[in-house]
């Protein structure tokens, strides 16, 4: 594992992918620091990291394209296969080069609040922890990324694809707005979501006889819910859906300095089910 952990995270920056990344972060994060923090004498530097959460929704597609897709494309994917180590360790090694490309900002990151700190007022407990959830957001991100890495052999199909599904995360609040509240509508989501889980499962095991059963037991089990006790599909995917919207997690410590617990159980869960998801994909693919 180690060996690959060294092999990605020096071909991050022969490639300059990750020079890239970074160099664009801290520009970008530069910008609204001199704005907000020095210039404006804002003494929140969370609330300027906030403002380069949109530099995620294009780098962290820009650092995870590359992670399982060139190796397929490649046929490397063969050797790594094949390798002395389990599809565990592999996916980990890869993953902990991503992550480490992200910490990398944000290490010096923590250079600023001190810089504010010297110029007058700073929050040091709620700066320092903004930029520990930041860099946590980045690394479910990468999560996602790496995932959908593994479903292709194009760098461009994982890029737009993580592209679009970060982006969806980040105006999820928005779409949640838009959303219906009857009942009617819970249950067509709910339908739509058991659907969606079915034919994930066929796509995962050839087997259509365990994905149809889930979905028809489950189709039947949300109608009976909904004859029986049809208010509980009211508002059913607001509430659902409304934790998908990760970035609250990190804007309620830059807006209100609240610190979600239950927010940073669901990133470790989300990064552990997407980690989870990648090894399966390329089992899948070692025994098609």
């Amino acid at each position: 594992m180690l060996a690959i952990y060294k092999r990605e995270l020096k071909s991050y920056f022969q490639s300059m992918v990750g020079c890239v990344f970074i160099a664009f972060l801290m520009a970008f994060t530069g910008i609204y620091f001199v704005a907000y923090n020095l210039s404006a004498g804002y003494p929140y530097f969370s609330y300027t990291l906030s403002g380069s959460l949109i530099v995620f929704i294009v780098g962290i597609p820009l650092i995870t394209m590359r992670s399982f897709s060139e190796e397929r494309k490649n046929k490397t994917d063969q050797m790594l296969l094949t390798a002395p180590v389990s599809l565990g360790q592999i996916v980990i090694g890869k993953y902990l080069a991503m992550i480490t490309v992200i910490a990398i900002p944000n290490l010096i990151f923590c250079l600023y609040p001190m810089i504010i700190q010297s110029q007058g007022i700073a929050y040091l407990k709620v700066d320092y922890i903004s930029i520990a959830v930041f860099f946590l957001l980045g690394c479910v991100y990468a999560a996602i990324g790496m995932f959908l890495s593994a479903l292709t052999e194009s760098q461009i199909i994982a890029f737009i694809s993580t592209f679009g599904i970060l982006l969806v995360l980040y105006l999820w609040d928005g779409i949640l707005s838009m959303l219906p509240g009857s009942a009617v509508s819970g249950l067509v989501g709910v339908l739509v979501i058991l659907s969606v889980i079915a034919f994930y499962i066929y796509h995962m095991t050839d087997n259509i006889v365990l994905a149809g059963g889930i979905g028809i037991v489950g189709i039947i089990a949300g109608a009976v819910v909904y004859f029986v006790k049809s208010d509980l599909y009211e508002n059913l995917l607001s509430n659902l859906l409304g934790r998908l919207a990760l970035a609250d997690v990190f804007t309620d410590i830059t807006s209100n300095s609240i610190v979600d617990v239950t927010g940073i159980v669901l990133y470790l869960s989300i990064i552990a089910v997407f980690a989870f998801l990648t090894v399966q994909a390329i089992q899948k693919r070692r025994w098609s």
